[in-house]
């Protein structure tokens, strides 16, 4: 009797090509996946940005406090350790899909980050004169960077997996996951830059690290009741990983390259044929002895897994400004907080760190906007399930960057003005009678950036990717946040050295009233309109991997 069997009867139906359950069966679409699985691996990533934003948000102050750096010491080394941070996620994601998988890649990597938060707690309750608390701080920190670069590539397109691409239903679903991942993360930071914060600069730094380790203890349990609902994908190719494939691809095209053979001729007989893009790849196709037979040619299908992977090197390329302009608001900004009238109500004084969470309120209140209003309408007239491509997306977001280093720069000359109208020019430790909220503006353009290119991005670089390689997809995306931080801390450290010559203070001097951040900014948002041309331009002649994007 069917009702004897360990295994389900499965309607054919209802089951789902490539994807079985945690124990290796086939899994019924009614009973996986979908939102409810994707649920679960939401809450895990919402506890680690609010561990990774409880600590990077602040991370300036810490080191300009209690580790007494200076402030252009600090801003780099928060780059550093942000860029760091953004580049292992690479690591990361060749471990899981080569090797280990997402699941288990979260699972371990979230138990690493648990021992990190640990430490960085310990090291936080050390006296700053104790030696060794400095090396023990910087070591957790780094391993936290290295947790997050296993658990940031990995949980993402584990939860967009749990939607199938070939059902119109759940591929709508899996469109708007994107939206609302970033909302419920989002609303992570929120609490993180508001209450972690003021938590961390009002009570101490000891609660501030512990909080968000108590958190991902919590997320990991979550994670792990909902194994049962998750779907896992089938490797294509179970002889050949997806590295080797593509960089078998290069290989044999350089070997080939000096042959005048011809890559064989289309066959009616095969579904696909080579694109011409790229067309130096078809030379994969072509064998030493100009056949297939003795197995060294690479297949139409490998040629196009690699001619996917060099598509998307110029949108990587032309998003590294964006990134340089997103590194700001966690260390200028929040230094330029530091100097202005903080009071919004008798005795309450706004933590400047806590600004950063009107630009994850204003991501907060325009996601939903976006998602239910914006694309049902922008679908109507184009058609495609995200309403507008995904590359129109990103510069529309771009465009908004431009926007808020204008309005940063006015600010911040305004700032000036009112420092040196009041004498303060050479008292940076009086606060400068301006309220706070001046920044508020250029915040908020931040959110409504993100949510057109953070989304954007995050959407593009997992679709684009052969569909074994989601996770390197995702952190190709990281990697743009972490180049872009590593390029501002080398741009911050060369414009200071140009700009202090001669006993001059220069644009970053610890007294941000002889700054000139604003000279920095406004090079931020020229640098932005070129990168938006160049963004424009690669657009135009990108090819899709799917028409329907």
């Amino acid at each position: 009797m069917a009702g004897d069997s360990e295994t389900p009867l499965l309607l054919e139906s209802d089951t789902i090509d490539g994807v079985v359950d945690f124990k290796g069966r086939p899994v019924l679409r009614s009973t996986s996946g979908g939102w409810k699985a994707a649920s679960f691996i939401i809450s895990v990533e919402v506890a680690e940005r609010f561990a990774y934003y409880g600590i990077t948000s602040n991370l300036i102050n810490y080191l300009t406090g209690p580790l007494g750096q200076s402030t252009v010491t600090a801003a780099e080394n928060v780059n550093i350790w942000s860029g760091t941070a953004s580049l292992l996620p690479l690591l990361g994601a060749f471990l899981a899909d080569s090797f280990l998988g997402r699941y288990r890649t979260i699972l371990i990597a979230s138990l690493i980050y648990i021992l990190a938060l640990s430490l960085l707690t310990l090291s936080a309750t050390l006296p700053s004169n104790v030696g060794g608390q400095a090396i023990l701080f910087f070591f957790s920190l780094y391993l936290v960077a290295f947790a997050q670069g296993g658990h940031k590539p990995c949980v993402q397109a584990f939860g967009a997996d749990q939607f199938d691409i070939n059902h119109p239903r759940e591929r709508r679903s899996r469109s708007s996951f994107f939206n609302w991942w970033y909302f419920t993360f989002t609303a992570g930071v929120f609490v993180s830059v508001s209450v972690l914060n003021y938590i961390q600069d009002n009570v101490g730094w000891v609660l501030g690290f512990g909080i968000p380790c108590i958190g991902m203890l919590i997320a990991l349990s979550l994670f792990l009741l909902g194994t049962w609902t998750y779907r896992f994908n089938i490797p294509e190719d179970q002889q050949r990983g997806p590295f080797s494939r593509i960089g078998r691809v290069f290989f044999v095209a350089l070997a080939n390259f000096q042959t005048t053979q011809q890559e064989p001729p289309p066959s009616p007989s095969l579904p696909h044929q080579p694109s011409q893009q790229f067309s130096f790849l078809n030379k994969a196709l072509i064998a030493s002895d100009g056949s297939k037979e003795n197995g060294k040619a690479c297949s139409v299908f490998e040629v196009e897994e690699a001619k996917a992977i060099l598509r998307l090197v110029p949108i990587w390329a032309t998003s590294l400004i964006f990134a340089i302009v997103f590194s700001q608001s966690s260390t200028f900004f929040t230094k330029q907080g530091v100097t202005l009238d903080r009071k919004i109500l008798p005795g309450f004084y706004v933590p400047p760190a806590s600004l950063q969470s009107i630009i994850s309120l204003s991501i907060v209140l325009f996601i939903p906007v976006y998602d239910r209003i914006i694309v049902p309408i922008a679908r109507t007239f184009t058609g495609k399930p995200s309403g507008i491509s995904m590359l129109q997306r990103i510069g529309t977001g771009m465009f908004f960057s431009v926007i808020s280093m204008v309005i940063a720069a006015f600010v911040e000359m305004k700032r000036l003005k009112v420092a040196r109208d009041h004498g303060l020019i050479d008292m940076p430790g009086v606060t400068i009678p301006m309220s706070i909220w001046w920044l508020i503006p250029q915040y908020v353009l931040f959110g409504v950036s993100d949510v057109f290119t953070m989304v954007g991005l995050q959407e593009f670089f997992y679709d684009q990717v052969p569909d074994e390689l989601r996770s390197m997809g995702l952190s190709l995306y990281l990697s743009i946040f972490g180049v872009g931080s590593f390029l501002s801390s080398f741009l911050i450290s060369a414009i200071q050295k140009g700009t202090s010559k001669d006993g001059s203070d220069g644009w970053f001097a610890s007294n941000l009233n002889r700054a000139h951040l604003d000279y920095f900014y406004a090079l931020l948002a020229v640098l932005s309109v070129v990168e938006l041309s160049a963004f424009w331009f690669f657009s135009k002649s990108y090819v899709y991997k799917r028409s329907a994007t």
